[in-house]
């Protein structure tokens, strides 16, 4: 039954206590200055145990893209209990096979070149991965990374991971990456204009090989020190920055020149979180290595992986024993992602996908219209961003972003006559900009209802 003021039971209470004693606060959950207990979910929304309904516009930073509770997938992961729930990843599956043939055969079709797959548990697992194929190929471990970036928390793929905040506490790191500025047209690094300034960033980046002295390439050798560059085609944590069309075709252009490959991150973007299948397909260039997760599996079982081309991980340069975890392909994860694959080739989602997130974007930026602190309204798919500003549409306001979210966390927002939640990610370089990931069958009634609420927070965090 419902509880109509919203305060914790007395479970709840209990269950924060113990938590306070027992669990670690290295995760994420005390980012929130309440954390919050959730009972059930079910397509766009979570529920508390006083039956609040939230709905949820990140959804499990883009894991769960597919909405909780998908009866499609949750029926698979349910067979494959009964029939195969366990093998170790040392025997062969066919669902294992038959993912990696398709995703091989997607890419194949989309980039016109042969790969193979290789399976991990995490995203960050698949990153590391990923940095041994780079090391195996070139003998080397130094990569180039952007500002804002986000690869992981372990410690190889935290070094590629811009922010310090993330390495301070655990002793030095190696100089393995080497960070550029992303195109971020609305904070450009080197205050330019997104119209006029002729892809500036990339030549910026290009002058770099010019010299022995800069560090990075040795001209009478014609070999790069620095050997891959690591980049999310949409990032995720540093904000949802989407970049210029043509960006990383013109990057692509000087990598190749200098024999470094493009190893493209698709963990949180991948699986059509920004309207196409590799978010990298929109900006038309071919990576040499994605990196996938999350969404494979809609958060019912961690599986990742990593697609490389032939070149790099063919059996001959890659062979048995190379990398290896225990849970690697795990046979629940396969079918599952097996199944997530299939989902996608019966759905119309360069359509229906891109449609929902234009219309969402349209009604946020009618909010921005309504309240100079919404400084910028963009997104590419269902990747959304709304960067929230001071009252001059430009300086970060990170106090007004904490108020907003906590505000929805709350539960105690009211709109079609009920008491609601609303969940939000932040994210973005000054920890001002709402990362919105809705589910993928989010409805314009529910996208309405999301700026009924979000509006709602804004004015409450406003009058705080």
């Amino acid at each position: 039954m419902s509880n109509s003021k919203n305060v914790p039971t007395k479970g709840q209470e209990e269950l924060l206590k113990l938590e306070e004693k027992y669990c670690s606060w290295g995760d994420t959950v005390h980012y929130a200055k309440e954390p919050k207990i959730f009972e059930r979910a079910k397509g766009s929304y979570l529920y508390d145990e006083n039956g609040i309904e939230y709905l949820d516009l990140q959804m499990w930073y883009s894991a769960a893209s597919f909405g909780y509770g998908n009866e499609r997938l949750s029926t698979v992961l349910k067979n494959q209990i009964d029939k195969l729930p366990q093998l170790a990843c040392q025997y062969l599956h066919k669902e294992k096979i038959e993912l990696a043939a398709k995703l091989c055969q997607l890419n194949e079709q989309k980039f016109k070149a042969k790969g193979r797959v290789h399976f991990n548990v995490g995203g960050a697992s698949a990153i590391e991965d990923s940095l041994k194929l780079v090391r195996n190929r070139t003998g080397k471990n130094l990569v180039f990374a952007f500002h804002g970036s986000y690869h992981g928390r372990t410690l190889e793929a935290s070094s590629i991971t811009s922010s310090y905040r993330y390495r301070r506490r655990f002793g030095h790191f190696a100089n393995r990456a080497y960070f550029l500025p992303y195109p971020y047209c609305f904070r450009c690094f080197y205050g330019k204009n997104k119209e006029s300034c002729e892809m500036y960033c990339v030549k910026q980046f290009e002058k770099l090989f010019e010299s022995e002295y800069y560090s990075v390439y040795d001209p009478k050798a014609n070999e790069p020190e620095f050997v891959a560059f690591y980049l999310e085609a949409v990032q995720g944590t540093g904000g949802y920055v989407i970049p210029p069309k043509n960006y990383f075709k013109e990057l692509k252009k000087v990598l190749d020149k200098y024999n470094i490959l493009m190893v493209d991150d698709e963990i949180q973007m991948g699986f059509y979180r920004a309207g196409k299948f590799w978010a990298i397909e929109n900006f038309d260039v071919t990576p040499d290595i994605i990196v996938f997760g999350k969404a494979l599996t809609n958060g019912l079982n961690p599986l990742s992986g990593m697609w490389a081309k032939e070149a790099l991980i063919a059996p001959g340069v890659f062979p048995p024993g190379s990398t290896h975890s225990t849970f690697s392909s795990n046979t629940l994860g396969t079918a599952v992602g097996l199944e997530t694959v299939k989902i996608i080739e019966d759905e119309n989602f360069d359509k229906t996908i891109n449609e929902k997130g234009q219309y969402l974007v349209k009604r946020f930026k009618e909010l921005q219209k309504k309240y100079p602190y919404i400084g910028d309204v963009d997104g590419l798919g269902l990747a959304i961003r709304v960067e929230i500003c001071e009252s001059d549409g430009f300086r970060p306001s990170k106090k007004l972003t904490d108020e907003i979210y906590e505000i929805g966390l709350s539960g105690k927002l009211s709109a079609q006559g009920k008491k609601r939640g609303l969940i939000l990610d932040v994210g973005g370089y000054y920890k001002n900009v709402f990362t919105l990931a809705p589910s993928f069958y989010i409805t314009n009634k529910e996208m309405d209802l999301a700026i009924e609420l979000f509006e709602e927070s804004l004015k409450k965090a406003l009058k705080a």
